[in-house]
């Protein structure tokens, strides 16, 4: 059964309203159902995600486009950089220890590092960056805080069902520490977390299992 805000691999895009000044719009791009987010403001838009399937990035954002963040330095969420950046000439950000690995990965220059406390504008909108250090050195995720609640895009770091995927258990104490003080316990329930691949989920629906998630190590 579809959960939250479900698109499908290769479908349609979803359009959510965020704000009166901001959407967003989710679709699903490449062979690993990759979700990428554009969220326009008026006359700029933010890309959260190049990952794949530039023809079809581009024909969302009508080659319109400020700025490109990447979520964290795997493939698979930047294959599309290059050629939506060439082709938009968007400002690149990523989390600040990620840059050397994505710009040498994408073959991007001009990509320049974001981390705790950094913000993204876009329009007259502004988007928190959070680091969340664990699924690698410089995954971050981007907080909105719109009139109807927040918004959290977290990459690869979140999903429903618990914390990215780790290389050892340092990284997943790392991930779960800085899930825990960084996000849960800075956000309500009705929080939305819009993660890298798949369905979207609420930090309510995912705060009674915290536990389990420690427990089990994964």
């Amino acid at each position: 059964m579809p959960g939250l805000n479900h698109v499908d691999a290769g479908g349609e895009p979803l359009t959510l309203s965020l704000s009166a000044t901001l959407t967003v719009t989710k679709l699903s791009v490449g062979p690993m159902d990759n979700n990428a987010y554009l969220l326009p403001s008026g006359d700029a838009s933010l890309l959260v995600d190049a990952a794949a399937d530039a023809p079809r990035l581009l024909a969302v954002t009508g080659n319109q486009l400020d700025t490109i963040v990447t979520t964290h330095r795997h493939g698979d969420h930047w294959q599309a950089l290059s050629e939506v950046a060439e082709a938009t000439g968007a400002v690149l950000r990523c989390g600040r220890p990620d840059v050397h690995a994505i710009a040498t990965g994408a073959w991007v220059e001009n990509l320049s590092g974001l981390w705790d406390g950094d913000q993204v504008v876009v329009g007259n909108e502004r988007l928190e960056v959070i680091g969340l250090v664990g699924h690698t050195p410089g995954s971050i995720a981007l907080a909105y805080g719109g009139p109807d609640g927040t918004h959290l895009f977290t990459g690869d770091s979140l999903f429903p069902g618990g914390p990215g995927k780790t290389a050892s258990s340092v990284d997943f104490s790392s991930l779960m520490d800085d899930l825990e003080q960084k996000v849960f316990a800075r956000f309500d329930d009705d929080t939305v977390v819009h993660p890298g691949h798949g369905d979207d989920t609420t930090l309510g629906a995912e705060r009674p299992h915290l536990a389990e998630w420690r427990a089990r190590g994964w």
